[in-house]
Order: C-alpha cells, then sequence, then structure tokens
C-alpha cells in the first residue's frame, strides 16, 4: 500500500510538470538526493510514478522531472517498444508498488525510430536483435505513414499512442485505471528545449 507521502495520480504528474519546468529553466531542486533520503527508502519504496521511456542518453528521467532516489521507476528501451518482459515491469510498478502514474514518454529524433522509418522505407537490412525492434515499430511506421509532416516525427508519436493504448488495455491495469487508483499519460520530450508535452486523455 502506498504511504502517506504519495501523492493521487492527478498530484503525481502536477510534480513531474513542475520538476520539468525546473529542468527547462536551470532552476534544479534536486530533491531526494541526499544521503537521509537513500536511508529513508532502504526498506522500502513508494514512488510517485513509472516512466516507460527511450533508452537514449539525452533522456534521463530522473533528470528530466528533477527528482531524486526513490521517487521514480524507470523502464528503459529503444523508442519505447513493449512486450511481455516489459509489460510486466510496468504491471510490477502499478500494481506491486502502487505508483499512482505511468508516463510513456517518447522523444524528438528518436535513433531506433530512424533506423525503423529507414529500413521499412528502403529495405536496409539489419543485424541481430535490430531486426526485433524495427518489427516492434512497424505498427507505429504504419500508422504514420498517411500523415503529413516530418516520418520520423510522426512515427515517434505513433509509437506513443500505440504504446500508452498497450499500457490501458492490460488486464492487471485496466481495473487500477477504472478504479483511478492509476493514471495513464502519454508524453513527448524535445531534445532541443528540455520540454515534456503531456498527452492527456
Amino acid at each position: 500500500m502506498p504511504d502517506a507521502d504519495t501523492p493521487g495520480p492527478d498530484e503525481a504528474l502536477q510534480w513531474l510538470v513542475d520538476g520539468n519546468r525546473r529542468w527547462v529553466s536551470g532552476r534544479l531542486l534536486h530533491p531526494h538526493q541526499t544521503v537521509a533520503r537513500r536511508l529513508a527508502v532502504a526498506a522500502g519504496q513508494h514512488p510517485l510514478a513509472t516512466v516507460f521511456s527511450c533508452i537514449d542518453s539525452r533522456v534521463p528521467p530522473e533528470i528530466v522531472f528533477d527528482r531524486g532516489v526513490g521517487d521514480l521507476f524507470v523502464v528503459r528501451t529503444a523508442a519505447q517498444t513493449n512486450d511481455g518482459l516489459i509489460q510486466g515491469a510496468v504491471e510490477y510498478g502499478a500494481e506491486e508498488a502502487v505508483t499512482p502514474l505511468v508516463v510513456v514518454m517518447g522523444h524528438q529524433r528518436c535513433g531506433a525510430v530512424t533506423l525503423a522509418v529507414d529500413v521499412l522505407n528502403n529495405g536496409t537490412e539489419v543485424p541481430a536483435h535490430l531486426v526485433d525492434v524495427v518489427e516492434a515499430l512497424r505498427p507505429a511506421y504504419e500508422a504514420a505513414a498517411p500523415l503529413p509532416g516530418d516520418q520520423v516525427e510522426n512515427t515517434v508519436r505513433a509509437q506513443t499512442r500505440l504504446t500508452v493504448d498497450q499500457v490501458r488495455g492490460d488486464s492487471l491495469l485496466a481495473p487500477l485505471i477504472a478504479g483511478h487508483r492509476t493514471r495513464v499519460v502519454g508524453a513527448y520530450y524535445s531534445l532541443d528545449t528540455g520540454c515534456v508535452e503531456f498527452v492527456l486523455p
């Protein structure tokens, strides 16, 4: 069960919004980054959110949202591609640790999406398990194909929407969402500005 300091879904979202504003402005607080905090959460944790994002080194969720130790569960894959193992990690955060918020966050100029778009446009061959990444991104690529504008950015946003839908439709998470214990939102991170644009239902 959450402790007395664990926020509800809307409050957790606001904390992330506020933290991102600090990141964008350069007025960081670096909360929960002390020895005292480390000791306080050593015996148990109740993070305020699970963030499912890309492995890109320029998009570290704890920094982007100006949070600290014990604040976030972070799940990271290439272009937030999802499978049973990854979905289980998201389920764990919401069900076992009772995180009130799940954020699925894509980002500007995603390298994995750029690779997938190139491969699917041109039939380029890729080695080893990069094929799995490309195939996982195929539904987003196809969803974005008829849209005007930048194909990579459209695919990033389509991938975020599809992953949000997967998470919301999860058999374990759906009752938590219906009962307003957990909220699932999409997000898009700009590498240029540092700003996170939340895509709310």
